[in-house]
């Protein structure tokens, strides 16, 4: 039994264990969707970090940067800079105004079915396309480990192990599998990029000297331009990357999981150092690839370069620190999915089932089990998704739910904090309109499209040149909240002053 083989199942047992722990601490819906609000903000922020550094962070990125150079840090600095926007922009008010989903913030202004129905649907797609690419990265990853099992069948492994996570452990479970993966991803990341440093004799510019030289593109490896030869592409991405993170799904909910918006401000202090330091990082993975791995056979294993990360930890530890790598990616997809699986259940059970089919008078129990169901049905269709996707890379796809989350999720919250004049109609109208054009542009791009056969999805020849949509549906979800709200004469203003005082300072029900 190989080594990677057995670290694989000392993670798997050990997130097993966590979960059948966790599972007798989550009898009630605050426990199975926020844990029942008793995370530290340390914790939290750990488990935000875990929950945020997915496959595309380790595994995408680095076959990115290790394939195109600094077109691919991109992915690093756009992921970094989002949490700026989450942390003065959404955190605080998101916590004051919520109890377990996104759209139980909307609902304290507009308590509407529509809007919940809508907001639900919006956190649905996003977390199936994000969890598509953690999937994804999933299969190449146990594929490469472990030859005698097919791609297919990888994925149904991971898709079985995170159902399991989420439907026994709840948002405890995922929690406590993210800190550690977080922990265990941070540790092998700084073991790699200690090393490689090493070889360049630790000088900087001794390492950027020697890029220019090691890699096909030559001194391009180190101007932009390789991958995104279109300025409007770059611009695209980077906004999608920048602004998505502030509308993410399994993101948000993570602020339901501490007691109070300090709390949730501290959580996202932690996260941001944490999260820094990891993406700095990812240029020595990246660099330390393409020297040392080379590029023909990161293309080898994987043609989207999925495996570079684990590829370099074979040619400078050998087969234990391989083995390590593998199974550090493999607990990060877990642990992201896992949270991944939780938020796109919550948002069926609490917002849609119990809200909107049984009018809020469902009970405990009876949400917890529909969450539950939700969360088999959600992983079901995420993994006949991934199947088809096995050929994209995953930072992109991780790129384009951002633009997915930024288009139709961040105008309504701005807005609804933000903006008086804001109103039902308009929140319901840049809900979809954002939804709508950024999945209508990512089906005729050249991600879905392409002449070339084997490098796109289909055959054939895309209708936009974009790659990213996000520089066309982000600013059409703030035009349609903006439009949808003047072409109605309803005034939805009456709670403005006391939302924006809850939002600001946790004190509800001002009446009083």
């Amino acid at each position: 039994m190989s080594t990677a083989f057995l670290l694989f199942l000392v993670i798997v047992l050990g997130t097993l264990v966590i979960t059948y722990y966790a599972s007798k601490k989550t009898k009630t819906a605050s426990e199975f969707y926020t844990a029942g609000g008793e995370l530290t903000g340390w914790q939290n922020g750990l488990a935000i970090a875990g929950d945020y550094m997915s496959a595309a962070s380790f595994l995408g990125i680095a076959g990115m940067i290790a394939l195109f150079g600094f077109d691919g840090f991109f992915y690093s600095l756009g992921f970094l800079v989002a949490y700026l926007v989450v942390l003065y922009l959404v955190a605080e008010p998101l916590r004051n105004l919520g109890k377990y989903t996104m759209a139980d913030m909307i609902a304290a202004r507009f308590d509407n079915k529509k809007i919940r129905g809508v907001a639900a649907l919006n956190s649905i797609v996003i977390s199936i396309f994000y969890m598509i690419a953690q999937l994804v990265g999933a299969g190449a990853l146990i594929s490469l480990l472990i030859p005698s099992l097919d791609y297919t069948t990888s994925v149904l492994i991971v898709g079985v192990l995170m159902t399991v996570y989420v439907v026994f452990g709840g948002m405890t479970a995922t929690s406590w599998v993210q800190i550690i993966k977080c922990v265990l991803l941070i540790a092998g990341t700084l073991i790699i990029s200690l090393i490689v440093f090493a070889k360049f004799d630790f000088n900087i510019g001794h390492m950027f000297s020697e890029m220019s030289t090691v890699t096909s593109l030559k001194e391009k490896f180190l101007n932009p331009g390789n991958k995104f030869a279109n300025g409007l592409d770059t611009i695209s991405l980077n906004l999608a990357l920048v602004l998505g993170t502030a509308g993410l799904p399994h993101i948000l909910i993570r602020f339901f999981t501490v007691k109070d918006a300090p709390t949730a401000r501290k959580s996202v202090v932690v996260a941001t150092w944490v999260i820094g330091v990891f993406y700095v990082l990812t240029l020595f993975l990246g660099f330390g690839a393409a020297a040392f791995v080379g590029e023909a056979a990161i293309i080898e294993a994987n043609a989207a370069g999925n495996m570079a990360a684990p590829l370099l930890a074979k040619a400078l530890g050998g087969e234990f620190l391989f083995a390590f790598i593998s199974a550090v990616a493999f607990a990060t997809i877990l642990a992201v999915v896992a949270g991944l699986v939780l938020s796109a259940a919550s948002a069926f059970a609490h917002d849609f089932y119990s809200h909107i089919l049984r009018k809020g008078q469902a009970k405990e129990k009876e949400q917890v089990r529909a969450a539950k169901l939700a969360s088999v049905g959600v992983a079901v269709v995420s993994i006949l998704l991934a199947l088809f996707a096995q050929k994209l890379n995953v930072a992109f796809l991780v790129a384009l739910a951002f633009a997915v989350a930024a288009s139709a999720n961040l105008p309504v919250i701005v807005f609804t904090v933000f903006w008086k004049r804001f109103n039902t109609s308009g929140a319901i109208t840049g809900m979809l309109v954002g939804l709508i054009s950024a999945l209508v542009l990512v089906a005729v791009s050249p991600n879905v499209w392409s002449p070339v056969e084997g490098k796109a999805i289909f055959v054939g020849t895309p209708w936009i040149t974009l790659t990213n949509p996000g520089i066309i549906s982000i600013p059409l979800g703030f035009l349609g909240a903006f439009v949808g709200t003047f072409l109605s004469s309803k005034r939805d203003d009456k709670r403005f002053e006391e939302i924006v005082v809850t939002a600001h300072t946790g004190i509800r029900d001002l009446r009083r």
